[in-house]
């Protein structure tokens, strides 16, 4: 059991976990018969179990499950299974899809298309524009069911990421969530919603709604359905899942993905061209690393997650699909463009995230005025804006060596190595900047 010490934990889910394997020999238990059993009574001796077993996303895994290519799933309200389950679907964008238009009813003003910031408000905005009915080639579809309910009793097979082995595993009541259920004549559409782009996602997010509801609506066709939303771009994605055998977990197979997008004011060359010249170089900020976070997209998301409370590291390591180390990459980015910062909570001594008033007052513009705003934060930095001005006069954005010495023109004291990691995250942001420009 020495690979269970010899690392240094980074988390308290990390630490509670490497003393619960310790505790009940998991690992021994687990190359023995497959898999391992444990209730949440178990958990909580050590933390409590809705923290400790919920990892939408691969890289939310404690260090020790991404050791042993294990995961954890609910089996019943009150007990989870611990095995080498291939328990994650990876998520992979078309970028050559045209995103289908969509307009906005003129005469709702409680939804911010342009500013959504929860799952439900995006989900709310996707099926008042019609996209969700036209999901279902136009169908009449009716918003019938949402939340946290009962998965009901049934059994279902899963691979194991290591080999062809299969397990089969019972379900007894366990606790399913559901974002949002569309019915029509023919069709049941389950939705699972997440407010950024996704890498992958955990399959019995969609695995045990479709189990339950294709139970109770035998006479229709109960359709799993990913959505992401991103407010970056303000693209909607939806991939349209079919299980091809209902009792086979893995059997999950996309049909199809749709991107939708509502129309908005498009940003022109001569738009950024005009609030490049008008660039007042700021000093960069004390005691905040230059950035090491090359997508600028989640960096939107991430600002736009706290919008309507503070959240702690571990709250954004679990909100997104980071891990500890990407947390910090991506919050000190933030903090860098002066859009949040952090400060140490007296009682309970975490680390908390805010947005700063620069930040929140940014997020409620409108989509035109938001997106530059968020370019003009960029180019305020003079190795982004010598790295842009390269790329308007020569047609494209630098390479990382061009751009490594930009950035040891500058007082930056940091080293060389450095300095070659963080070039890739100045041509990231750039690239970004041309990919929000229209080609009109």
């Amino acid at each position: 059991m020495s690979d269970l010490t010899n690392k240094k934990p980074q988390t308290k889910n990390d630490i509670a976990w490497q003393k619960l394997f310790q505790k009940y020999s998991i690992l021994e238990k687990i190359y023995k018969i497959g898999f391992f059993e444990i209730d949440s009574a178990s958990i909580n001796e050590f933390r409590e179990s809705r923290l400790m077993a919920k990892f939408d996303h691969y890289a939310n895994l404690p260090e020790i499950f991404k050791k042993h290519n294990l995961s954890i799933l609910a089996i019943s309200r009150y007990k989870y299974v611990i095995g080498k389950f291939d328990a994650y679907a990876k998520v992979t964008y078309d970028d050559t899809l045209e995103a289908i238009p969509a307009e906005f009813p003129t005469g709702i003003e409680s939804i911010d298309y342009t500013n959504l910031s929860s799952e439900s408000s995006a989900i709310s905005c996707a099926f008042h524009t019609g996209m969700i009915n036209d999901l279902t080639n136009g169908e009449d579809l009716y918003y019938t069911v949402y939340g946290r309910m009962s998965t009901g009793v049934f059994k279902f097979k899963i691979n194991t990421k290591v080999d062809e082995t299969q397990y089969n595993i019972e379900v007894n009541n366990a606790q399913c969530e559901i974002d949002g259920g569309f019915e029509s004549e023919s069709y049941f559409l389950l939705l699972e919603a997440k407010l950024y782009n996704a890498d992958d996602f955990l399959i019995r997010q969609l695995y045990y709604p479709y189990r339950l509801w294709s139970s109770k609506l035998q006479q229709k066709e109960v359709i799993p359905i990913l959505m992401t939303y991103s407010n970056s771009s303000n693209i909607f994605s939806f991939f349209i899942y079919k299980f091809d055998d209902a009792a086979n977990y893995n059997s999950i197979r996309l049909v199809e993905q749709r991107n939708y997008v509502i129309a908005h004011e498009i940003i022109t060359h001569e738009d950024v061209s005009k609030l490049f010249k008008s660039i007042t170089i700021a000093p960069e900020p004390n005691n905040i690393p230059f950035p090491q976070a090359n997508n600028f997209e989640i960096i939107i998301d991430l600002v736009t997650l706290l919008q309507d409370k503070e959240l702690t590291k571990e709250e954004i390591t679990a909100n997104y699909q980071f891990d500890e180390r990407q947390t910090s990459y991506y919050t000190d980015a933030a903090r860098y463009l002066g859009l949040m910062d952090k400060y140490v909570a007296p009682h309970t001594k975490e680390i908390k995230y805010f947005l700063t008033k620069e930040g929140s007052d940014l997020l409620k513009k409108r989509y035109k005025t938001k997106i530059l705003s968020f370019i003009e934060k960029i180019l305020c930095h003079y190795v982004f804006y010598k790295t842009f001005e390269f790329t308007l006069l020569n047609g494209y954005i630098p390479n990382t060596s061009v751009i490594q010495q930009i950035m040891q023109s500058c007082d930056f004291n940091i080293n060389i190595t450095t300095i070659s990691r963080r070039s890739s995250t100045v041509r990231g942001w750039i690239g970004w900047i041309l990919s929000m420009l229209s080609d009109e």
